[in-house]
């Protein structure tokens, strides 16, 4: 549940999907993200916060043809019904393996060729540069370039609220800057993989699977 309790009926929200996770969560309650109707779902998520859906991005790593004709295609047609969702923009990578170096590298260009002025730019460097693990190699680029635009949307003021659905704990330090610029930031996922940190740290709301099976199916 929301645990502030703020109403923000005039205020505009951008929701940023973390696809990679959400996929991986929705399979662990054992529904088929293909059957979910992702319209009805961000419509959950605004009404709940109260706010209204300027846009919604979905991030997603890609399989290639080499691991498996099924699960390429399927793939394909599941991203190109999301792209026929009124408000989705849609954000690709083909899975691939980083090093941390490589990581470092491309997180750095990326912050760089945001519009940052001097006072901002330290501090997006202090906080996004550190978050590179060891772990989940071949889909840190979709992290990074989430975080990047957490932080951009932010400091250009580009909505009053920020609402990320991801239950990993990664984003934090984008989130905490998007809330040093006085952006609204709002946490969602789903029950199952929903990091504490997050849930202690901003607003959020859980969406468990009954919620999801009632009002979000297709």
């Amino acid at each position: 549940m929301d645990n502030a309790g703020f109403l923000y009926s005039d205020m505009e929200a951008v929701i940023f999907i973390d696809g990679n996770n959400f996929y991986h969560n929705l399979k662990q309650i054992k529904i088929k993200p293909s059957n979910l109707d992702f319209e009805k779902l961000v419509n959950i998520i605004s009404n709940h916060f109260n706010c209204e859906l300027k846009e919604v991005r979905y991030y997603n790593s890609m399989p290639t043809i080499r691991d498996g004709k099924d699960i390429y295609f399927s793939h394909l047609k599941f991203i190109d019904d999301l792209r026929k969702i009124p408000k989705f923009k849609i954000f690709t990578r083909k899975l691939q393996v980083h090093s941390t170096k490589e990581l470092l590298k491309e997180k750095q260009e990326l912050i760089n060729s945001m519009d940052l002025c001097k006072s901002c730019k330290p501090i997006v460097e202090e906080n996004l540069l550190g978050v590179i693990g060891n772990v989940k190699k071949k889909e840190k680029g979709i992290d990074i370039t989430i975080a990047i635009d957490i932080v951009e949307f932010a400091v250009n003021k580009k909505a009053d609220i920020l609402i990320l659905l991801s239950g990993d704990s990664d984003f934090i330090p984008a989130l905490e800057l998007a809330k040093k610029k006085d952006i609204e930031v709002k946490s969602v996922s789903l029950s199952k993989g929903y990091s504490q940190q997050l849930r202690d740290n901003f607003d959020f709301l859980v969406i468990g699977r009954n919620k999801i099976v009632e009002e979000s199916l297709k």
